[in-house]
C-alpha cells in the first residue's frame, strides 16, 4: 500500500459530512473550503498539489499543482496529520444537498474518472490529477468541460454529488446513455462519449439539450440525480427579475459555449 490507510464514517442523509479516523502520522488531503471540524493534535499543512509524490522537486510539484488549474481549482490542498499519540479524528462537509460517495481505489482499478468539481478529500498518496477527453466534442458540448479530474492510488478517496446516487455496472458492451450534468464518475475502462440527439424538433424542444453522454461497458458509472448547475440553473431562472425566464441546460450547445468561455 502506497496510501495512508485510514478510517471513515458518514454522517447525515441530505447534507452529509465524512469523520475520518486518524492513526498517529496518517494524513488526509482535502480541498480547501471542504474542512468542517477537527480534534486536538491535528496539524494542518498547506501543500503544492495533493502531495503524492515527494521526491519530485520544486519543478514537478509546481507542475503537478498547475494541473489543478485546468480543472478550475485552486493550486493548494490542505493536508491533515495526527500528531498525537492517539486516534484523531477530522471532518469535511459536502457543498450542497447530496451524498459523500467513498471509493476504494484498491478495487476499482487504482483510477477513477470524476466531474472536475466532484473531489472532496482522500487519504495521502492518492494522485489528483487530470483526464483529457479524446474527442473535442466531449469537451465543446459536454457540458462538463474538456477536462476532468483523474484520481489514481490504491487508497480511499471521497467524492460529493447532488440528490441521489446510482451505480451502475456495465456489463462489456452496454451501452448507457446520460445526461452530460448527471455523469459522476466512471472506471477508466468505460467508453466515454458524446452524441447528438437525433431529430430536429426532439433537439430544439425537448427541453434537454443538444447533446447527452454514451458511456459503453465495461465499468462502473456514478450518476447523481440533481447536478448542482442545474440546482443553480432552476434558482437562476425563478430569481424575481431575471429577462430570460429559465437558463441554459447543462448538456445543449449554447451551454457547452458558455462552458468553454466561463473556464468550465
Amino acid at each position: 500500500m502506497e496510501n495512508h490507510e485510514i478510517d471513515y464514517k458518514i454522517e447525515g442523509e441530505e447534507m452529509q459530512f465524512v469523520e475520518v479516523e486518524l492513526d498517529p502520522g496518517e494524513t488526509v488531503i482535502a480541498e480547501a473550503g471542504s474542512f468542517m471540524m477537527m480534534d486536538d493534535g491535528i496539524a494542518m499543512e498547506t501543500i503544492f498539489g495533493d502531495g503524492s509524490s515527494q521526491n519530485d522537486g520544486l519543478m514537478g510539484k509546481l507542475f503537478g499543482a498547475g494541473k489543478r488549474l485546468l480543472t478550475g481549482e485552486s493550486l493548494f490542498m490542505t493536508a491533515f496529520t495526527n500528531e498525537a499519540a492517539g486516534k484523531k479524528h477530522v471532518s469535511f462537509a459536502s457543498p450542497y444537498p447530496g451524498k459523500i460517495i467513498p471509493l476504494n481505489l484498491n478495487q476499482l482499478g487504482g483510477r477513477m474518472i470524476c466531474q472536475k468539481d466532484a473531489f472532496l478529500c482522500a487519504a495521502k498518496g492518492v494522485s489528483v490529477g487530470i483526464e483529457f477527453q479524446k474527442k473535442l466534442g466531449t469537451g465543446f458540448f459536454g457540458g462538463e468541460g474538456f477536462i476532468m479530474q483523474k484520481l489514481e492510488g490504491d487508497g480511499l478517496a471521497f467524492v460529493h454529488a447532488g440528490g441521489m446516487i446510482k451505480t451502475i455496472d456495465l456489463e462489456a458492451g452496454e451501452t448507457l446513455r446520460v445526461d452530460t450534468g448527471c455523469l459522476v464518475a466512471m472506471t477508466s475502462d468505460v467508453d466515454y462519449s458524446i452524441e447528438f440527439v437525433r431529430g430536429v424538433k426532439t433537439a430544439l424542444f425537448g427541453g434537454e439539450g443538444l447533446f447527452f453522454a454514451t458511456l459503453r461497458g465495461p465499468g462502473r458509472v456514478l450518476v447523481q440525480s440533481l447536478p448542482f448547475s442545474r440546482l443553480a440553473s432552476r434558482v437562476f431562472s425563478a430569481a424575481p427579475g431575471n429577462p430570460f425566464g429559465r437558463s441554459r441546460d447543462e448538456g445543449s450547445i449554447t451551454g457547452g459555449l458558455f462552458d468553454l468561455f466561463d473556464g468550465r
